[in-house]
């Protein structure tokens, strides 16, 4: 599941590499438009549903890892 979720960070944000470490802080590109094009490809891939305070909460990998753990 790690290396999906940082697949999908990479594809999502344009990034050339991504480890543990992605967060809002670390990635230009993770603004409001980002997470939501985060939330989409997250809940198409590992097919779950994110409530809006649950994304509210994703501002890091580990936040998407907890998150996704809970769900799955």
């Amino acid at each position: 599941m790690e290396e999906k979720v940082l697949e999908i960070l990479k594809r999502v944000f344009e990034l050339d590499h991504v480890d543990e470490t992605c967060s809002q802080e670390t990635c230009e590109k993770w603004d409001s438009m980002g997470q939501l094009s985060l939330v989409v490809e997250l809940e198409s891939e590992f097919g779950v549903t994110l409530e809006p305070e649950e994304i509210g909460e994703m501002k890091c990998f580990g936040d998407i890892m907890r998150l996704l753990s809970d769900k799955l």
